[in-house]
């Protein structure tokens, strides 16, 4: 067991209790989902979806596409992840990405369609492997809030490469040590905000 391997993700299994699974379920709506969470904080990626799944409704690449890049906009999105989320529906719509496919590839098979597509980059693919095709040995290369949680026993110093390059002893179990640090991630912010 990775807990019994890692005294620090033991002791934060310990503080907060078992992680939550986190699974997304397979599909266009979630890459969206991820997409809109690149670089900005879960609440807001969850506000952005929410206001582009009250506009549009059901988000298919059909109804995506539907709507131009400026009318995307005014529900909030930006520029940049408005024209993504179009790139992403027209892969789908034109068969250059089959979603269903995706499910009995191997990660970097995975990795290598999806980052074919403007505006997925290995961050995206990679959450999308860890949450939705639920592999693992996924690790969010670079995740701020991975970072941060690991900064927190390995000393805050330390680089995103150096972290990352911590997590390969956590292998084949990666996923798992992922979840465990975001929940200690979300315990942290938690317990700040309470003070």
């Amino acid at each position: 067991m990775l807990t019994a391997r890692d005294r620090h993700l033991a002791a934060l299994v310990r503080a907060n209790g078992v992680p939550p699974l986190w699974a997304r379920r397979p599909g266009f709506a979630t890459l969206v989902w991820i997409i809109l969470g690149q670089q900005v904080s879960l609440a807001s990626a969850v506000a952005a979806y929410q206001r582009l799944a009250r506009g549009i409704g059901r988000v298919t690449p059909g109804r995506l596409l539907a709507r131009s890049q400026p009318a995307l906009q005014r529900l909030g999105l930006t520029r940049q992840k408005a024209r993504y989320c179009r790139a992403l529906a027209a892969a789908v719509m034109d068969g250059q990405l089959d979603l269903r496919g995706l499910d009995a590839g191997e990660p970097d098979l995975v990795r290598e369609q999806l980052t074919a597509v403007t505006g997925i980059g290995p961050w995206t693919a990679d959450i999308y492997l860890l949450m939705a095709l639920r592999h693992p040995d996924i690790w969010p290369r670079g995740d701020l809030a991975l970072c941060e949680s690991m900064r927190a026993f390995k000393g805050a110093h330390k680089t995103a490469a150096q972290l990352d390059r911590h997590a390969n002893q956590w292998s084949p179990h990666r996923s798992v040590a992922a979840r465990i640090l975001w929940h200690g991630y979300l315990a942290r912010k938690r317990n700040a905000r309470g003070r």
